[in-house]
């Protein structure tokens, strides 16, 4: 399947799921889709699955737990995620920084171009400041998984840019560790060229594919559920 094609479909079935259900969130002020109705998208066109976290969260639970991070109980899960969005929508207002809310997860979107120069994965100087609020954030709000996802667009061998996209995903998430946020939280992996969610066939939609993004996935009371805990 081309690029075209997947982005068109990722594009519908948001739509689809767009029309079905938007609310406004009463924290925020932002229309959002509704809690009820994403189902299992989260963040269209990047194949991501509502839920998931890197590593799992049954794998996930015993760091948490040896760090000391409670869970939040799944009747406050919404407000507790509410608060955090407002906070960071605050923090990152005029930054490029893209905010999507999928049900009660967060996923913040960084194009390349704001945060890393051209071929390189060290965080930009003027970028900083701006990462210095997202920790702040999350350091407030402990009670969630941190995923650090590195992405490239397709220039290059496929080799190249998987790498480059784990480097980036890492650069961002020893920053935020070293701003405060504990490591036990935090996961990275890099998908390379694998996940575009725009063209690669013009500069404009190359551009929107280099990115890095933070998922924000609560930690629920039946994450410690497993057995052994």
């Amino acid at each position: 399947m081309g690029v075209k094609t997947k982005v068109s479909s990722a594009a519908i079935a948001a739509a689809m799921v767009a029309t079905a259900a938007c609310t406004t969130n009463p924290y925020t002020g932002q229309r959002e889709i509704s809690r009820t109705a994403v189902g299992a998208v989260l963040g269209a066109g990047a194949g991501y699955v509502l839920g998931d976290v890197v590593g799992g969260r049954s794998d996930r639970a015993e760091k948490i737990i040896g760090a000391g991070i409670g869970a939040v109980a799944g009747g406050a899960i919404g407000a507790y995620m509410d608060r955090q969005e407002a906070e960071l929508r605050r923090e990152t207002a005029g930054t490029g920084v893209d905010i999507i809310r999928q049900g009660d997860e967060l996923l913040l979107r960084m194009p390349a171009g704001i945060t890393f120069d051209f071929n390189s994965y060290a965080v930009r100087p003027e970028f900083r400041a701006t990462l210095d609020d997202v920790a702040r954030t999350l350091v407030n709000h402990p009670q969630t998984y941190v995923d650090v996802l590195g992405h490239t667009d397709s220039v290059g061998s496929a080799e190249y840019n998987q790498r480059l996209s784990e480097q980036r995903a890492r650069a961002v998430a020893d920053y935020l560790v070293a701003r405060g946020v504990n490591p036990a939280r935090i996961a990275t992996r890099g998908y390379g060229l694998t996940m575009p969610i725009a063209t690669n066939d013009s500069e404009a939609g190359r551009a929107q594919n280099r990115r890095v993004e933070i998922k924000i996935v609560p930690v629920r009371q039946e994450d410690f559920q497993q057995p052994g805990y």
